[in-house]
């Protein structure tokens, strides 16, 4: 197969990408020759004629240890259309070739086992990253992040289940005591295990990330949430008007403070009552909002203010209710003064969002998991908890079969089973059949 796997031209240069048996062919049908593994060489390309089609860089890449694991070749060419297109018409025409399909290239690197599913996921994150915390997280879970956690994990439970199948299959079945000791020793390891495999799960969520964070505007009508998000976005995103109830549905706009991804949305004014439906139903998705919102921006009097975890007070349209007390005395317990009109604590928003957002992100050196690998997590997690006293605590049996499962679970965050592994470990850490 082959691919064009740089940008579309017209381009400064053009990498076209052959991978397969057939890729040391076509390199020596174009080039007339095979360079040294590794090593650039300058080429004249030419097609079945003798033509030339382009003075290029050519490499040559050996399998298996290539990106795919399979044969690799790379034309550096002229980035033109005339140059790309007559390079890849002369690959499409010799037997054996095709062009790749989309994500085929990586498709291979995972099938031939250069790397895992949770590399493929990662390196997807970081071709659609936009935002420096969107790219950082992908680069770490491609780079193997969340894969050599996983490996270190089923190398324990590996251990465990070897330590259980022994002792099921050779240990001497009237010694009682010595089949109870094993079984404490398992059960201690697995809930170490555990533990650990919990703490990553506590962890925040790779959409979280990738999706960016739910900031939502709320508060009461005409208490400059509109103004706000339009400040925000630098655009007229959201209507404004002093007529109360203007805003009837959420507005969302995404937004990167920071390098951090989020998306705010302005919210229908909060009221007990409205003599129209359609502004009621507005104030339903609100009270939504407000309930899933990763942060909330309250406007309103903060007596009023929901009750969230995550929420900053602010005594918004300072520009209009300077010298009121009563306004003056909500604002001394408001975390900041704002108004968007002015500008004036516009920046001291975005450090508290920024603040705030930190705290919801991965630590650095963190890496978060997809809700894929959460699931499967959970599950391997679920299979290594046994309540202490009961028959299962017990009987090395269900401890092995629940080892088992657990493994099973872990092998889905990569994609590779472990089965050979287990066996691998029972035979050649124990010596048995000697």
């Amino acid at each position: 197969m082959f691919a064009l796997s740089s940008g579309m031209p017209p381009a400064a240069i053009g990498v076209v990408r052959v991978s397969g048996p057939q890729a040391g062919a076509a390199l020596e049908v174009l080039a007339g020759r095979l360079p040294p593994p590794r090593h650039a060489s300058l080429a004249m390309l030419k097609d079945e004629m003798g033509a030339a089609l382009d003075r290029a860089l050519i490499l040559w890449f050996p399998g298996p240890a290539t990106s795919t694991g399979e044969d690799l070749a790379e034309l550096h060419l002229h980035g033109g259309r005339a140059v790309v297109a007559a390079v890849e018409a002369m690959l499409g025409s010799l037997p054996g070739l095709r062009p790749a399909i989309a994500g085929e290239f990586t498709r291979r690197a995972f099938e031939n086992g250069r790397i895992d599913l949770a590399e493929a996921e990662g390196l997807a994150d970081l071709l659609a990253a936009e935002t420096e915390s969107q790219r950082v997280q992908a680069l770490g879970i491609a780079g193997g992040h969340v894969s050599r956690a996983v490996a270190e994990w089923q190398e324990r439970l590996l251990g465990l289940m070897a330590g259980a199948e022994a002792e099921l299959n050779f240990a001497d079945e009237d010694d009682v005591e010595v089949a109870e000791g094993v079984a404490q020793r398992l059960i201690a390891g697995m809930a170490g295990l555990s533990a650990e495999l919990g703490e990553w799960l506590g962890r925040p969520a790779a959409e979280v990330i990738a999706e960016g964070l739910s900031v939502v505007i709320a508060g009461p009508p005409n208490a400059g949430k509109s103004t706000l998000i339009n400040a925000l976005a630098q655009r007229e995103l959201a209507i404004v008007s002093p007529v109360a109830g203007t805003t009837r549905d959420v507005i969302e706009t995404p937004l990167a403070l920071d390098g951090i991804a989020m998306r705010f949305s302005d919210t229908a004014g909060l009221r007990a009552e409205s003599a129209d439906d359609i502004e009621m139903i507005g104030i339903d998705r609100a009270r939504a909002a407000v309930e899933a919102a990763d942060i909330l921006l309250w406007l309103g009097r903060p007596k009023d203010v929901p009750g969230h975890p995550r929420a900053i007070l602010i005594a918004a349209q300072a520009d209009r209710w300077r010298g009121d007390a009563a306004a003056e005395a909500d604002a001394a317990h408001c975390d900041l003064i704002l108004s968007a009109t002015t500008g004036e604590g516009m920046d001291k928003l975005h450090s508290h969002v920024v603040e705030m957002a930190r705290t919801l992100l991965p630590r650095e050196g963190e890496a978060a998991l997809r809700q894929r690998q959460r699931i499967a997590l959970a599950e391997a997690r679920e299979w290594l908890t046994i309540e202490a006293g009961s028959r299962e605590a017990r009987d090395l049996i269900l401890i092995a079969e629940r080892l088992r499962l657990a493994g099973a679970a872990l092998d889905r965050i990569t994609g590779r089973a472990g089965v050979e592994d287990m066996l691998d470990a029972l035979f050649g850490r124990f010596c048995i059949g000697k």
